[in-house]
């Protein structure tokens, strides 16, 4: 019997490896970064080939470390950046444009152009999202509508569409020779083209978008006993592995916390910030600026839903402190300069550099500092980007109490950022409840594990996960209530001064 699992873990600025154990803990991991490509303002991109080339070398590194081999693996996850799209043909595997990522704003006049017609309501009750540049489906459209021959091969059947997760598992199977077209509900849910009653493609959306049927992948349970296909004896494992689990990053993340009961959250401290709340079975419509998505879906048991606050730019804030601005040479000196400063010296930072995603959803919107005056230093504004992850969640924190009526009583996080013990405390401070960090933070791959592993019967069911999860560290407030308001008053007002900054008529 093979005592691991595998999970790839494709992300916004990077792809890893991982390789767990029964308890869940890590047995190995390799991680490789790739190319931002920025072709101008608003505008993000990835080199797909590139990401398959990092997730080969990724794979292969982790398995030599232990010295492993396929028949180790008893099964293998995939978890990915959700959203970002690849458009790619069939025959020869080569994409057609580069993956246009999730943060990306070049759709701008076609996501205002859905609201101002009505069919904004119709992706809102069909599809529980908003129109908005994040989602898939106005990329698909923009790359069908700007690509020399993209729409032609896509009526053909020759142009396949995917988020990076249907990419790596067609590559990961075969490719051009029998790669399995897939993905998995809760990815599914995050292109406006999917229906949440019947978790099928929907006809009336896909013409909102111009998006032939024939492109699409196959939706599947994120947790299949039946599995997506097998890895090749050629591919990077080196022999055949089942391909059995498949979820969108952020979905991946709520089963690595085992948030398996209504009402139970975790937020997720990546390039941006994804909180999601488990409600069941039951399809809860946010009245409040959040995302209605499928947060998991077990073999043949029904789909369980969330609510979402997705945050675009939260850990990329402090990316851009690093590479753009040069005030820090890496991610964790944000803390160390930061703890120079008591407080943010009136500043706050809203890097609003994608627009406002929830509860706001202002693709109008872009970053600003305010509250500047000749008394700020690097640190002030170093402590405003890490208040500003922390705002940016609680934000999100109170429309999700507005809309289920469930108040947090402790919040589960994970991610990079959560090493930035300021941060957390910061969050604490903020939020004005605990915040609690598992003894494996990287839960994104963790869940993928879990996915693949309970389709093959590596665990048994999501009590043995449950059985897993331990806490590492947690935070308490330690603010008064007088300073908590005050502060999230200033935050408010900071964003309101990034409004009506890009025109999107």
């Amino acid at each position: 019997m093979p005592e691991f699992v595998g999970a790839v873990d494709q992300g916004t600025t990077s792809t890893r490896f991982m390789i767990f154990d029964h308890s869940g803990n890590e047995v190995a991991k390799h991680q490789l970064e790739h190319e931002q490509i920025l072709p101008q303002p608003g505008w993000v991109e990835h080199n797909p080939v590139e990401i398959w080339e990092r997730t080969r070398a990724v794979i292969q590194t982790a398995m030599q470390q232990q010295h492993l081999t396929h028949a180790d693996l008893a099964a293998l996850g995939v978890t990915n950046q959700r959203e970002t799209t690849v458009v790619w043909d069939r025959h020869t595997g080569r994409p057609l444009y580069n993956a246009i990522v999730w943060q990306d704003t070049r759709t701008d006049r076609i996501a205002s152009a859905l609201d101002r017609d009505g069919r904004g309501e119709v992706i809102r009750r069909k599809a529980g999202l908003p129109p908005a540049t994040y989602f898939s489906g106005g990329k698909i459209q923009w790359i069908l509508e700007n690509v020399d021959g993209a729409r032609e091969a896509a009526e053909r059947g020759d142009a396949l569409f995917g988020n990076t997760d249907s990419w790596l598992l067609w590559n990961l199977t075969g490719g051009p020779d029998g790669g399995a077209h897939v993905t998995d509900v809760t990815n599914a849910s995050r292109t406006m083209l999917m229906n949440l009653e019947t978790l099928d493609w929907d006809d009336e959306l896909l013409s909102f978008f111009g998006v032939p049927r024939a492109m699409l992948p196959q939706i599947r349970p994120s947790s299949d006993p039946e599995s997506y296909g097998t890895t090749r004896p050629d591919g990077p494992l080196g022999g055949e592995v089942r391909l059995t689990g498949d979820l969108g990053d952020q979905q991946a993340a709520t089963v690595g916390q085992v948030c398996f009961a209504p009402g139970e959250a975790k937020n997720t401290y990546g390039t941006g910030n994804f909180m999601l709340l488990n409600t069941g079975t039951e399809l809860v419509r946010s009245t409040s600026g959040l995302l209605t998505t499928v947060a998991y879906q077990l073999g043949r048991d029904p789909a369980v839903f969330a609510l979402e606050g997705s945050i675009a730019v939260t850990g990329s804030a402090v990316q851009w402190l690093r590479d753009q601005l040069g005030i820090i040479s890496g991610a964790e000196q944000s803390e160390s300069l930061a703890r120079q400063v008591e407080d943010n010296g009136g500043i706050y930072f809203v890097p609003a550099f994608s627009g406002l995603f929830a509860p706001y959803w202002r693709s109008d919107a872009r970053g600003a500092i305010v509250g500047l005056s000749r008394y700020n230093t690097n640190a002030h504004l170093a402590r405003a980007t890490l208040e500003a992850i922390c705002y940016q969640s609680r934000d999100v924190v109170e429309a999700m109490e507005k809309d289920s009526g469930v108040r947090l009583d402790v919040l589960k996080v994970d991610g990079g950022i959560t090493a930035n013990d300021l941060c957390m405390q910061m969050q604490a401070d903020i939020l004005g409840v605990p915040v609690s960090k598992p003894v494996v933070a990287e839960t994104t791959a963790l869940g993928a594990a879990y996915a693949a592993g309970l389709a093959v019967g590596f665990w048994a069911s999501t009590d043995e996960l449950r059985a897993n999860w331990n806490e590492d560290k947690r935070w308490t407030p330690t603010w008064d209530a007088a300073r908590r308001e005050a502060g999230y008053a200033g935050w408010k007002k900071a964003v309101t001064r990034t409004l009506d900054w890009v025109d999107v008529s």
